[in-house]
């Protein structure tokens, strides 16, 4: 059991990372976005590209794309482990599914040097930060953590 549920939490990691990257090609290399783009599409919400050269909020921006992606690769062997180790299933799946996001913008790193972020919500004179797919699947995943962290008692779940 333990390991056809390895299976689909490493398909649950490679969609993560593929959708994230599918939507990136899509908008930056056949719609030719490069930066500054915008459209509105509520009073809420806009569609935009940014580029993130740092960590989330744009944290750690002076540090060269190599020494983010160096950072982003010891974390990632670390959740790895995590990952093969762990006897849970909830938290098997999530880690696969926050490692695929940090996969998905370890790739952007590579090509691009910094992240592409899409999409933009604000109210009321607040702007909540930028962000991308990948970025959805790190959220998902930790809240599946955290749902396990809470929820756990300890068994195989």
């Amino acid at each position: 059991m333990k390991a056809n549920f390895a299976h689909k939490s490493i398909f649950a990691f490679v969609l993560a990372a593929l959708i994230d990257q599918l939507h990136k090609f899509y908008m930056i290399k056949i719609l030719g976005w490069q930066g500054g783009e915008f459209i509105t599409v509520t009073p809420f919400f806009d569609y935009v590209l940014v580029w993130n050269p740092g960590i989330s909020y744009g944290l750690f921006a002076a540090i060269p794309a190599w020494g983010l992606i160096g950072i982003m690769l010891l974390a990632c062997a670390g959740l790895t482990y995590w990952w093969a180790t762990s006897p849970s299933n909830l938290v098997r799946w999530g880690l696969a599914v926050t490692l695929g996001g940090a996969v998905g913008n370890i790739i952007d790193r590579f090509i691009y040097g910094a992240v592409a972020d899409f999409f933009s919500f604000h109210a009321f004179g607040y702007n909540w930060y930028i962000f991308n797919l990948a970025d959805v699947a790190i959220a998902l995943g930790l809240a599946a953590l955290v749902w396990d962290m809470f929820t756990s008692k300890g068994s195989e779940t």
